[in-house]
């Protein structure tokens, strides 16, 4: 696949970076030379410097023959554009643009985005899929990592196996005859940094992060088999209003009327701002490392602490000097890759990386056959994905146990008719499934086949 990349910087780099280490032919634009020669230096792709929404600069980066046109500059404008002249003048297939401002999506405006205005095929807004993932690690605090597939009916769900985990050294197979009642599948593990698939002889040890998959109304009691029994917080701390940290206090008003929630902002504009279109929020304008705004926010008694400034390091510092006050939980919001990767031993229990949800978002267009949703985890160590089984699929007609699954492959859940079920050695996959399953990167190719049309049928 030909793809040209509008945008060098973290969100552009995780995409090229990936896209380039599964042998797709990328070229990516920016405005800064030194960007460019950062990412031609560190990645196997070709580097343009000029105006991503240029026509001349999309020429020079080969987008007559792109398969694919990603807009991800920090400029919502210049992202439409791009697209705009990819579709007028270049006749580019697929479109995706990044687009933060929500005027832009609006449902009064909904016209906007269409083939006859502005042909974008995939819109990603950044804070709406940010602010989920946070509402959602809210409503599972046990959790360190959720995400849901098939309208919502299947969840991946990452914990840490502590040592009040009751399945360590327990036998997977085993699960469903300890627990009966619990639909679960655990489809990867992470163990001292390293990513596995574990078979069903396999066996948890303390320390492991484990990724499991079930029914969305039986997370809750899979959670408590891992040692999670943990309450979802009432009374909430938020630092940060910008777009994410509004539209989380604004959701939690809706969704959750028991919620107390306290936002502290630093701009003294957007905190007024904030104020005024928030209902039972109680907004503070402060610093949100000044110990004596997080004493009237009341951070001592609060359930959970959420981070959500445009600065990793406020967001760090903040959580751990609310830990030390007596916060019970904290989630931070962290950008940098190498932030990420620390989190936990940072004393967080729980972190969100806008760059890595954003490039789960592009991934799931990139992928070939029928793929419905992806999700990177475990910094692209491995991928959620749900896809749909199609009548030549090697998946369908046949019990499980006949079908031959290459190792790194490991299916967590299939939903029919909007029904979850957990498939056993004995179940049959139908032609229209939605499949979720869990890979390994150098399987990715191998699943894309698995929900491939084959020519044949034709």
């Amino acid at each position: 696949m030909r793809v040209v990349i509008c945008g060098a910087g973290q969100v552009g780099f995780g995409i090229a970076e990936r896209l380039a280490s599964e042998q797709n032919d990328v070229s990516i634009i920016d405005r800064d030379p030194r960007r460019i020669q950062m990412v031609t230096e560190q990645l196997d792709v070709r580097g343009v410097v000029g105006h991503g929404s240029h026509p001349d600069v999309l020429s020079r980066a080969g987008v007559e023959s792109a398969d694919m046109l990603i807009a991800v500059t920090l400029s919502d404008e210049a992202n439409m554009v791009a697209c705009l002249v990819g579709h007028a003048l270049f006749n580019v297939p697929t479109k995706v643009a990044r687009i933060r401002a929500q005027n832009y999506l609006a449902p009064e405006w909904r016209d906007l985005i269409a083939r006859d205005h502005l042909p974008i095929d995939v819109v990603i807004s950044p804070e709406i899929e940010v602010g989920e993932m946070v509402l959602r690690r809210l409503s599972l605090p046990g959790a360190i990592d959720t995400v849901s597939f098939a309208d919502g009916a299947v969840v991946a769900v990452g914990v840490v196996c502590g040592e009040d985990c009751p399945v360590v050294d327990t036998p997977l197979k085993q699960l469903t005859q300890l627990f009966p009642e619990v639909n679960a599948v655990v489809v990867a593990v992470s163990r001292r940094g390293k990513t596995l698939v574990p078979r069903s002889e396999d066996r948890l040890q303390q320390g492991d992060i484990a990724y499991f998959v079930s029914p969305a109304d039986q997370v809750q009691r899979a959670l408590s088999i891992f040692g999670h029994d943990e309450v979802p917080g009432q009374r909430i701390v938020i630092a940060g209003g910008g777009n994410i940290g509004f539209y989380v206090a604004s959701e939690l008003e809706v969704r959750n009327p028991m919620a107390r929630v306290k936002l502290i902002e630093s701009s003294k504009d957007r905190a007024q701002t904030v104020a005024e279109l928030l209902g039972r929020t109680v907004v503070l304008h402060g610093d949100a490392l000044d110990r004596t705004i997080l004493d009237e926010a009341s951070v001592s008694e609060a359930d959970v602490m959420i981070a959500l400034t445009n600065d990793d390091r406020i967001n760090i510092l903040s959580c751990q000097l609310a830990k030390q006050i007596g916060a019970g939980r904290i989630l931070a919001l962290l950008n940098e890759q190498g932030y990420a990767a620390f989190a936990r031993g940072l004393g967080i229990d729980a972190h969100v990386n806008p760059r890595q949800i954003t490039v789960s978002k592009v991934l799931q267009h990139v992928r070939r056959g029928r793929i419905r949703g992806v999700h990177a985890l475990l910094d692209g160590s491995g991928e959620m994905i749900e896809a749909e089984a199609l009548e030549t699929s090697p998946l369908v007609g046949k019990p499980l146990r006949d079908v031959e699954l290459p190792d790194g492959l490991r299916l967590g859940a299939v939903v029919r008719n909007g029904q979850a079920m957990i498939p056993r050695g004995d179940f049959v996959v139908r032609a229209h499934d939605r499949v979720v399953l869990f890979a390994l990167p150098e399987r990715i190719k191998r699943v894309e086949q698995l929900f491939r049309v084959a020519l044949e049928f034709f």
